[in-house]
């Protein structure tokens, strides 16, 4: 196990690590912060913040960039790990958490290049909100289990209540909501699998 310092400087290490893949991934493009600005919608002074590591990436902001970039956010941030080995322990496995929203997300199984699936769990404190405008993938399979509590998922217009045991199964083409109703924390696994 961890102890908190070593925890915090997982996290530092991390989030320079995402900072420095996505300011690649928009020189690779030959794309200015301005033009990243124009298709993002984000302004510029907080995308040129946080490719500085000066502020924390919330999953709001993530989804939106991982949706101009055409990843998801596990390939992302397997893209600043290195190569996960088959057998993932669960102390090894990456935690990222966004306190802003009240998410937190370990990737269970981490996305590997030759595979088409990985296995998230989530965490979502009790009002837990977050909204994409537009998925990361078009087409991208969902599996949601709830392992505890209650989730409310919106896809296509429709919301749906899932409660301890249940398991919602959608492609993903346009905008989605997790909210977390409460009264206690929501726990959930969800698979995702590429087109």
């Amino acid at each position: 196990m961890w102890d908190s310092l070593s925890y915090m400087g997982e996290v530092e290490q991390m989030e320079t690590r995402l900072a420095e893949r996505l300011a690649e991934l928009r020189v690779e493009r030959g794309w200015s912060l301005d033009e990243l600005a124009g298709r993002t919608g984000i302004s510029r002074s907080t995308l040129s913040r946080l490719e500085r590591v000066e502020i924390s990436p919330t999953a709001s902001l993530l989804n939106t960039l991982c949706a101009t970039y055409g990843r998801t956010l596990s390939r992302l941030l397997a893209e600043v790990e290195p190569e996960p080995p088959p057998l993932v322990r669960a102390e090894r496995q990456p935690v990222w958490r966004d306190d802003h929203s009240g998410f937190t997300r370990r990737s269970v199984s981490p996305p590997h290049a030759g595979l088409r699936g990985e296995l998230v769990e989530g965490v979502l404190r009790p009002g837990a909100d977050i909204s994409y405008d537009e998925p990361p993938v078009p087409g991208l399979e969902q599996h949601i289990w709830v392992l505890e509590g209650t989730l409310e998922v919106t896809t296509d217009g429709a919301v749906h209540e899932i409660r301890t045991g249940d398991c919602l199964r959608f492609r993903l083409w346009g905008p989605s909501r997790f909210h977390s109703p409460g009264p206690g924390r929501v726990r959930y696994a969800l698979m995702i699998v590429l087109p």
